[in-house]
């Protein structure tokens, strides 16, 4: 019958590997949906921050501005202007120790790229989780089916029946863990290319901004665009 098929079945007559690949197919699948709300949430906020951090040029000075994007809890921007007045005024306080063989322009420069690779790798913090789910679920999937099919066929061997519906039956219901392999990949997959799209948004702005920042802080102006976008 029809309705002694399915994913229940299979929990019931599997064993131990079968309930294994089960079981890791269904964290998987929590694993990754979490990472991706939590992730999603942060691309969020952070892009909303992107779109705010021109506030920061409305202002009329300095401290004002660092406390518009403070505002924002955790915002990016806002790190990585504190890092430029941090090293601007550090930078001046040291010009007889080891610090004048840099000039203002390269110390304010590492620092601000130092500030930015570090806040990259807080974005991208999970999306290796992502992308080994995404990539070895199926699999995961696969092997389920084979281990299925090879104790489906076992057992029909032993029970001497080999009508169509005998071996159809099982030999279909293990291929569940075929389709169930790639329910976890796809999601996983899908999540990873849209938060790395996010993240290649955020980390333009921060680059961006960070450009501005260094004119600031060695020029004491922002350098006006004019079209185009510019990086440390």
């Amino acid at each position: 019958m029809p309705t002694s098929f399915g994913l229940s079945h299979i929990w019931a007559q599997g064993d131990a590997v079968t309930h294994l690949i089960l079981m890791v197919l269904m964290t998987m699948s929590v694993i990754s949906w979490v990472v991706i709300v939590l992730k999603a949430l942060d691309v969020w906020r952070h892009k909303q921050s992107a779109l705010g951090s021109e506030q920061f040029w409305h202002t009329t000075s300095l401290a004002e501005g660092l406390s518009v994007l403070s505002q924002r809890p955790g915002n990016l921007f806002h790190t990585l202007a504190q890092v430029g007045q941090e090293a601007t005024e550090h930078h001046q306080a040291a010009q007889k120790q080891l610090h004048d063989r840099l000039d203002i322009s390269d110390w304010v420069t590492r620092s601000l790229r130092n500030a930015i690779d570090d806040s990259t790798s807080r974005l991208q913090n999970g999306l290796a989780v992502l992308a080994s789910i995404g990539s070895t679920a199926p699999f995961v999937g696969l092997f389920g089916t084979v281990w299925g099919i090879y104790h489906a066929l076992v057992s029909i061997s032993a029970s001497g029946n080999v009508s169509l519906d005998a071996v159809a039956g099982p030999v279909g219901e293990t291929l569940i863990m075929t389709a169930l392999g790639l329910a976890v990949a796809i999601p996983a997959v899908l999540g990873y290319n849209a938060l790395v799209r996010g993240n290649k948004f955020i980390i333009a702005r921060m680059n961006r901004f960070a450009h501005d920042l260094h004119a600031y802080f060695v020029t004491g102006a922002r350098v006006q665009h004019h079209g185009g976008q510019h990086g440390l």
